[in-house]
């Protein structure tokens, strides 16, 4: 297999796609085991000899191992990318991957929390302890921005504008974008600076702009975010599990059902096309209720 092909690669969705590094690696782990597959299949073969046989076989493969529809097409999306590369550095003929039809996977509604539910969580994080005013930043901070955990992970001091309660968030593929944020963020991140983060960075001496911090100063990660969140769970009255990206969804959910402008939405959350966003327009039971009592005339 032709190594600098794929090294070439690498440095266009590094420099050109501006993709982060978990990005990459995805799209890596798809091309490592589809050239597995060639090797165990009976041999690797350059990538511009792969024919429509191949590309078959390896579509079943995938499919006998009854793997998600959503992983499939993840898996097809990657090889797809790297074949259009190929392409237009005439380096491949054409993309054996172009008309490759995928089984259409149903379309699932994000899950997200009512707002019964996010007053739990907060009722989790009220206290003076340092970590728990930090938990509590950063829940509100999440939920209050619709925030990726990435995003949330990266930002730094001279990112938040307090007086105009704005924050400039650098979203995916650098693309930035602003969010306004209300007074409940605002107090939050006030009382984070002053009990726990100030404190804790003098005390170990770091120095560093990133906002959110762990016990000894350095910047969070994202699977520490989701140590928190779970924690959080823990604490509180729900039986039930967490993801940060439940976060956001609740974010757009709740602006939506209160009457947001879906433009605006998509805005927010640094959505690229529309469509992405369209998949938080479905109706809360709270919205069907509502409705129901409103416009039918015997409810």
């Amino acid at each position: 297999m032709e190594k600098e092909w794929l090294e070439q690669f690498k440095q266009y969705l590094k420099v050109e796609r501006q993709y982060s590094e978990a990005t990459i690696t995805s799209y890596f782990e798809d091309l490592n085991e589809f050239c597995r597959f060639l090797d165990e299949s009976g041999g690797l073969k350059s990538f511009k000899d792969i024919n429509n046989i191949d590309v078959h076989a390896y579509m079943s493969w995938l499919y006998d191992r009854e793997l998600k529809t959503t992983t499939v097409s993840r898996k097809i999306s990657s090889l797809r990318a790297f074949y259009r590369f190929l392409v237009r550095n005439d380096k491949a003929d054409q993309d054996p991957f172009a008309y490759v039809s995928l089984r259409r996977h149903p379309r699932r509604l994000p899950h997200f929390f009512y707002e019964k539910e996010m007053n739990a969580l907060f009722q989790a994080v009220c206290g003076d302890d340092p970590l728990t005013v930090r938990d509590n930043a950063l829940l509100e901070n999440l939920y209050s921005t619709g925030m990726r955990v990435s995003e949330c992970v990266g930002l730094k001091m001279q990112d938040i504008d307090f007086p105009m309660r704005s924050i400039l968030v650098h979203g995916k593929g650098k693309k930035d974008r602003y969010v306004k944020f209300g007074s409940y963020l605002d107090n939050a991140l006030k009382a984070y600076f002053e009990k726990m983060r100030t404190p804790v960075m003098e005390k170990y001496q770091k120095e560093h702009d990133f906002v959110f911090v762990n016990h000894y100063g350095d910047q969070l990660t994202p699977a520490g975010v989701s140590y928190i969140l779970n924690k959080i769970v823990e604490k509180s009255s729900l039986t039930t599990t967490i993801h940060p990206h439940e976060l956001r969804h609740t974010f757009a959910t709740h602006m939506l059902a209160n009457g947001a402008d879906l433009r605006s939405v998509q805005e927010l959350l640094g959505h690229s096309s529309i469509s992405t966003t369209q998949i938080y327009t479905h109706v809360t039971p709270e919205h069907l209720k509502r409705d129901y009592r409103k416009f039918f005339p015997r409810a």
